[in-house]
C-alpha cells in the first residue's frame, strides 16, 4: 500500500464561493465517501479536496487490521492536530493496545483526555520497561479520584500496581470515599478489594447500606467514615421513601452522633422528597429543615407545596423568603403577582405583573396578557452580507464541519464543528451559527449560541423549516401550526435523526409503539416500522394526529395535552385527579416532574415565537392554554431600558 491511500471523487463539489452560499454537498462525493468506507482505493481525488483527509481516514480505519505502520505514520504526519487526523489516532491506538502491540503505540502516542487510551499508554510503559517516567503516579491519581468506573482498559495497569504494592490500604479508602461522594456502591466494592478482612467486611457492610440503609448502622464503629456513610444511606433512602428514613434518623444521630450538617442534609432530602410527592407531612418536614441546608430548589418546592393546597398566604409568604436573585426570575414575579392577587392585594400584584412583563418567557407573556400590553421582544439580526460572514464561510474547519452533516457523520461534524470555534470571537461564532442554519444544522443555535443578547437571535434559534407539511398536517387535524412548530423545536430541533434515550425518534420524538398504534389507526401503508420515524413527513403526520387525539381525549386543553405528550397518559391522570380544577399556570407549576413542568413552560412559550414568526402577531397565551385560538392579536415590542 501506498504511503497515502487516494480516493476517487466522481465529480467536482462546488465551494463556497461567497458569504451567502454554503458548500453543498452533491451524490458524486456521497458515492465517494461510502466507496472510502468500504476501503477502496485508487488514485484519482486530489488532496486538496476539503473532505479528502476525511475520506482517506475512513478506508483507512476500515482496513485497520491490515494496516502497514509506514502508511499510517503518513498519514498521521501529514494530519497532525486536524480533527481527522486525531480521530484515526485514537482508533488506531485501540487497535495497537488490542494487537498488544506496545511500541508501535508509544510511537504513535499523543496525549489524550480518554482514559482508556490513557490506561493502554501507562500499560505500553510498563511493558516495554519504561519505568523512568512517572506513570506509576499518574495511574494512581486516576484511580484514587474516580468515583466511578472506569474502562476495562485500565484493569490491567491495576492489576499491575496492585501486584508490586502500588495500591495501599489507604489509596483503597480513598478511591472508596470518592465513589461514595459520587454514590456508586458497586465502586465502592471494587475500591476496597485487597484490603484486610476486617476492614474489608466493614465497607461492604457500608456499600450495602448506602443501597438500603436501615438500622443496623447504630452498631458501626462511631468514625466519620461511618457518619458519612450513614448520612449518604439515608439521603438515598429518603429519595425512595422518606417516612422510613426520617424513621431512622433520630436513632441514628444518637448512635453515630452525627452532626448538625450531615442531619441537615438528610433532612433536606427527606422535605425534598416529600413535598416532590405532596405528602400529608410536607410543610412539617420543610419547617424541620435548618437554614443552612435550604437552596433553591427547596425554596422553589416550598412554593409549590403550598399551592398545591390551595394556602395562597403561604405560598405567598414561600416566595418571600426566596433569595433574591432567584425571586427576579420572571417565573417567581409572576407567582408573587398571582398569589398576591389570590390574598386580595391587586395593587401590589401590578408591580409584580409589569416586571415579569419584560421577559420573553412563558411567564412573562402571562404577565403581558394580564396587563394587557404588547409581548416583550427585541429581535436581533445578523447581517448575512457582512465581511464577517465572509470571513467565518471561508474557514475550512467550517466547511468539512457543514459538509460533514449533510453527509450524516454526526461525530465527525462535531468535532470539525468544535475546532472551528476554537479559533472564533463571539461574532464569528454567531455568524458560524447562521452557516450552520443555512444547511439545516438547526441545533447549532441552542448549543452554540449564549447570554442574553444572543438570545434575541430569534430566526437561528426558531428556524421555519417543513413549512408547508406543518402547515398542511395541522389544518389536517385542526392545529395551531405555530404549536406543531414549537413542538418540533421543543423535541428535537428540527432534526429528523433525533433520538431520545427513551428511544423516542424522529422530529417530534415519536415512540415506536405510538407510531405503529397511530400509523395503523390512519392505515398508512408507508409505514414500515420504527425506521419510518426518521422520514419527516411521516413523523409529522404521525406526530400530529397523536396531538390531535391527546386534544380530544383532554377537553381541547393544550396544556394537559402536553403534559401528557410528554409524561404520558398515567402520570398525567394522577395529576388532573389531584388537583383538576386549578387555574392552568398554577397546574402547570405543581407537575411533580421536572421535565414535564419545564416542558409545557417551554412548548407553549415557543408557540407564541412561532406565532410571530408566522403572523408577525400572536394568539394571547391566555387563551392558547385553554384552546382558544382566535386571530392572533398580541402584538410585540421591545420594552424601554430600565
Amino acid at each position: 500500500m501506498k504511503n497515502a491511500l487516494v480516493l476517487l471523487l466522481l465529480g467536482a463539489l462546488p465551494m463556497l464561493a461567497s458569504a451567502q452560499s454554503t458548500l453543498s454537498v452533491d451524490q458524486a462525493t456521497r458515492d465517494a465517501l461510502q466507496a472510502a468506507e468500504r476501503g477502496q482505493v485508487t488514485p484519482a481525488l486530489p488532496a486538496s479536496h476539503p473532505l479528502f483527509a476525511w475520506m482517506e481516514m475512513a478506508a483507512l480505519r476500515q482496513r485497520i487490521d491490515s494496516l502497514t505502520p509506514a502508511s499510517v505514520q503518513s498519514f498521521l504526519r501529514r494530519n497532525a492536530g486536524s480533527p481527522a487526523g486525531e480521530t484515526f489516532r485514537d482508533a488506531w491506538l485501540a487497535q495497537l493496545a488490542k494487537r498488544g502491540d506496545w511500541n508501535g503505540f508509544l510511537q504513535a502516542w499523543q496525549p489524550r483526555q480518554d482514559n482508556a487510551l490513557r490506561c493502554a499508554y501507562w500499560q505500553a510503559l510498563a511493558a516495554t520497561g519504561q519505568q523512568a517516567e512517572p506513570w506509576q503516579q499518574q495511574a494512581l491519581q486516576l484511580w484514587r479520584h474516580s468515583g466511578t468506573s472506569l474502562p476495562a482498559q485500565c484493569d490491567p495497569v491495576f492489576e499491575q500496581l496492585d501486584k508490586t504494592g502500588g495500591i495501599s490500604d489507604e489509596l483503597r479508602w480513598a478511591r472508596f470515599d470518592a465513589a461514595l461522594a459520587a454514590g456508586q456502591p458497586a465502586v465502592m466494592r471494587r475500591a476496597v478489594r485487597g484490603l484486610p478482612a476486617e476492614q474489608l467486611a466493614l465497607a461492604n457492610r457500608y456499600a450495602s447500606y448506602v443501597q438500603a440503609a436501615d438500622a443496623s448502622a447504630s452498631q458501626w464503629p462511631k468514625t466519620p467514615r461511618s457518619r458519612a456513610v450513614a448520612t449518604a444511606g439515608l439521603s438515598a433512602l429518603a429519595r425512595s421513601n422518606p417516612d422510613a428514613a426520617q424513621a431512622l434518623l433520630p436513632a441514628l444521630t444518637t448512635a453515630l452522633q452525627l452532626d448538625a450538617d450531615q442531619q441537615g442534609q438528610v433532612k433536606y432530602q427527606i422535605a425534598l422528597w416529600t413535598v416532590a410527592s405532596y405528602l400529608p407531612d410536607s410543610a412539617q418536614r420543610l419547617a424541620a429543615v435548618p437554614a443552612a441546608a435550604w437552596d433553591e430548589r427547596l425554596h422553589e418546592w416550598q412554593v409549590r407545596e403550598a399551592m398545591a393546597r390551595s394556602d395562597w398566604p403561604g405560598a405567598l409568604a414561600a416566595l418571600q423568603a426566596m433569595p433574591a436573585t432567584q425571586r427576579e426570575d420572571a417565573r417567581w414575579q409572576w407567582f408573587t403577582a398571582r398569589m398576591l392577587e389570590k390574598t386580595g392585594r391587586q395593587s401590589a400584584a401590578q408591580v409584580w405583573l409589569q416586571r415579569a412583563a419584560r421577559s420573553p418567557s412563558f411567564h412573562g407573556y402571562l404577565a403581558a396578557d394580564r396587563l394587557n400590553r404588547p409581548y416583550a421582544l427585541c429581535p436581533l439580526e445578523l447581517d448575512a452580507d457582512s465581511a464577517v460572514r465572509t470571513e467565518v464561510a471561508g474557514n475550512l474547519a467550517l466547511q468539512r464541519a457543514l459538509m460533514l452533516h449533510q453527509l450524516d457523520r454526526p461525530g465527525w461534524a462535531a468535532r470539525e464543528w468544535a475546532h472551528a470555534l476554537a479559533g472564533f470571537n463571539d461574532t464569528q461564532r454567531q455568524h458560524a451559527v447562521a452557516l450552520a442554519s443555512g444547511v439545516g444544522w438547526y441545533d447549532r443555535a441552542v448549543f452554540a449560541l449564549k447570554g442574553e443578547q444572543e438570545m434575541r437571535l430569534y430566526s437561528l434559534r426558531f428556524p421555519l423549516h417543513h413549512d408547508a407539511d406543518i402547515r398542511r398536517h395541522a389544518a389536517a387535524n385542526e392545529l395551531d401550526p405555530a404549536w406543531v412548530a414549537a413542538e418540533i423545536r421543543a423535541e428535537s430541533t428540527f432534526n429528523p435523526k433525533a433520538r431520545s434515550p427513551a428511544n423516542a425518534l424522529g422530529l417530534m420524538q415519536v415512540i415506536p409503539s405510538t407510531g405503529q398504534a397511530v400509523a395503523n389507526r390512519l392505515g398508512l401503508d408507508g409505514y414500515r416500522g420504527a425506521e419510518s420515524l426518521y422520514d419527516p413527513q411521516l413523523n409529522i403526520t404521525i406526530g400530529t394526529a397523536y396531538l390531535r387525539e391527546l386534544k380530544q381525549k383532554y377537553d381541547n386543553k393544550p396544556y394537559v395535552v402536553l403534559a401528557a405528550y410528554n409524561a404520558g397518559p398515567t402520570p398525567t391522570a394522577r395529576w388532573l385527579a389531584q388537583r383538576g380544577d386549578f387555574d392552568p399556570d398554577i397546574w402547570i407549576e405543581t407537575i411533580s416532574y421536572k421535565e414535564t413542568r419545564d416542558y409545557v413552560a417551554r412548548v407553549l412559550a415557543f408557540s407564541v415565537i412561532y406565532d410571530w414568526r408566522l403572523n408577525g402577531k400572536a394568539v394571547p397565551l391566555a387563551d392558547r392554554m385553554q384552546g382558544r385560538l382566535g386571530q392572533p392579536s398580541r402584538r410585540f415590542a421591545c420594552p424601554a431600558a430600565g
